[in-house]
């Protein structure tokens, strides 16, 4: 069984219920295990900066599927949430990323594993945080990235209490 790492993002709309409703079909997958989740986390936009805050949480999961089935899996998902492509880091009902896959290393056309810019992104580390300490990128855990990032990039990101803290 394949241990891998999912990060869930989400600014439009019923933000809470897109998270909530991406859990589900994970969920309900015969292939798919959802052993964690973070809390969720609300956070100013990266990126494209004109749009709403963003919602975002880590998912640990157990799965039977390759990178690229999982990677067609997570898309599934975006798709039957309407996920439009329309702005590169731009506004989206949900996006399903990638973090981790075991200790695998991948660099093909469709999928790059670890996902290439976790380093750079406090709304991903410290969710990741609440999962799994110990988890490392480039010869670093990942809270000795975390610390490499600025307060304010640091600060930008705030546990949403917007929900009941119970599993979603």
């Amino acid at each position: 069984m394949n241990r891998a790492y999912l990060g869930l993002g989400t600014n439009i709309g019923d933000r809470l219920g897109y998270l909530k409703q991406a859990c589900d079909i994970l969920r309900e997958s015969n292939n798919i295990n959802i052993i964690k989740e973070s809390k969720i986390y609300e956070t100013k936009a990266w990126g494209y900066k004109n749009q709403d805050d963003f919602l975002n949480m880590c998912v640990e999961i157990q799965t039977n599927l390759s990178p690229e089935d999982l990677l067609n899996f997570c898309q599934g998902i975006e798709e039957k949430l309407n996920r439009k492509r329309i702005i590169r880091w731009g506004p989206r009902t949900i996006d399903v990323d990638i973090l981790f896959f075991n200790d695998l290393q991948l660099k093909s056309e469709k999928l790059l594993i670890p996902h290439p810019r976790i380093t750079e992104r406090a709304f991903v580390l410290i969710p990741l945080m609440d999962l799994n300490k110990e988890l490392a990128i480039k010869d670093k855990s990942i809270k000795e990235h975390l610390n490499l990032l600025t307060n304010e990039e640091k600060q930008e990101v705030k546990e949403y209490l917007g929900y009941d803290k119970q599993p979603i």
